[in-house]
């Protein structure tokens, strides 16, 4: 079955769980996030989140909104994930450049993605609900070339609340995925 799964969603909504658990099912796993990653570590700069929103804004407004999904496109095969979308501009380009891509919004209240967060200590992540919470209204500018997370996932064609365990969250993924398989989206 031809079909890439793109994910997006708010930090630490559990976007990445979702990409492991396709990934432990045959899919191929990329992350528009790698792209950004690649230019860090080429800039010599460490791969800490606002580092990270920088130079991906910085991508966007050089190579267009859609850059980072175009410079993953020809990586992606059958079975595929696309982790971390966070502009409409590379659903588009994604939308556009596949057979069969599937959207899919990843969500979580607030208060557990800001503890699953300080739980998985990334550097540079915030250790306030307060820094983390101001940190998410920077990931929503107005700015076509920025971060536009809520602009992007209301253009999900699927979502996956993730409020409870693991054990939920996969067989969530799973129902979604025998829908996918079933039918035409």
């Amino acid at each position: 079955m031809n079909l890439v799964i793109g994910l997006t969603g708010p930090n630490a909504a559990g976007k990445g769980e979702v990409a492991a658990h396709l990934a432990s099912l045959g899919f191929k796993v990329h992350s528009l996030s790698d792209v950004v990653r690649e230019e860090a570590s080429g800039k010599g700069l460490p791969p800490e989140r606002v580092n990270l929103i920088r130079i991906g804004n910085k991508l966007r407004r050089q190579g267009g909104a859609g850059v980072l999904a175009q410079r993953i496109l020809s990586r992606l095969e059958d079975r595929a994930v696309v982790d971390s979308i966070r502009n409409p501009a590379e659903v588009q380009v994604l939308r556009d450049g596949l057979p069969r891509f599937v959207l899919v919004g990843v969500t979580a209240p607030v208060e557990v993605r800001f503890r699953r967060s300080v739980a998985r200590g990334r550097g540079g992540d915030p250790l306030s609900l307060e820094e983390f919470e101001s940190m998410e209204r920077q990931e929503n500018a107005a700015d076509p070339a920025a971060q536009q997370l809520d602009a992007t996932f209301r253009l999900a064609d699927r979502t996956v609340d993730n409020h409870g365990d693991l054990v939920t969250l996969r067989a969530e993924v799973d129902r979604l995925l025998d829908e996918l398989q079933h039918r035409d989206c």
